[in-house]
This record gives structure tokens, C-alpha cells and sequence, in this order.
């Protein structure tokens, strides 16, 4: 799966609109701070400078997707942290567990 298909899964099977734009343009609001959602630009920029991708067509892998969103996890598991940041987290990490499980299965129905 891509950056890109991972965002765009993220943005229609969430309740938070991560896509501002193309996946491509959102890319690059979020490394400009311009992205309509901060919470959302934080973890799409710690998902790309973690997993080193610069492109929404570069290939990601489901551990390096989670692991990437580690430290935005810890920083809003501290008490005086928005618990909105780490309800966001959590439960993206959940979509994207569901999304490489779905690409997963469709896979194996291709087989």
C-alpha cells in the first residue's frame, strides 16, 4: 500500500478528514503547517519523517506506519495532553490495522 491509498483509506473510514486536497498536496500542507487540521498535519508529518517517505506514491509498510505514529502517541499519553490528540492515535492506528488487513484479504481473493 502506498502513502497515498493509506491516507485516502484513513480519510474515508475515519471520522477525521486527513486529506486536504490531493494526497500529494496534502503531503505538503502538512509539512507547512497549513494543513485545515494541526492534529492531523502532526501525524501525517511524523508518519513521513519517521518512515523517511517523501511522496504520497512511495510504498508503506503496515509496522513502519504504526511504529511511525510512536512518539505522537506518547506525547499525548501525558497528563496534561489533549485527550482528543490520543483518542486520534488510537484510533487511526486501529484504521490502519483495517486497511492492510482488507488489502491483505484482497490479495489472498486474487490468489
Amino acid at each position: 500500500m502506498t502513502l497515498g491509498e493509506l491516507l485516502q483509506y484513513l480519510d474515508q473510514h475515519t471520522e477525521y478528514q486527513l486529506l486536504d486536497g490531493s494526497p500529494a498536496e496534502t503531503l505538503d500542507k502538512a509539512r507547512e503547517s497549513s494543513h485545515q487540521d494541526p492534529l492531523a498535519a502532526e501525524i501525517i508529518s511524523a508518519m513521513m519523517d519517521k518512515t523517511g517517505l517523501s511522496s504520497p506514491d512511495e510504498s508503506l509498510e503496515r509496522a513502519d506506519a504504526v511504529n511511525s505514529l510512536g512518539p505522537v502517541r506518547l506525547k499525548y499519553m501525558a497528563d496534561d495532553a489533549p485527550v482528543e490528540g490520543f483518542r486520534m492515535v488510537e484510533k487511526l492506528i486501529t484504521a490502519i490495522d483495517a486497511a492492510y488487513n482488507e488489502e491483505a484479504l484482497a490479495q489472498r481473493g486474487k490468489a
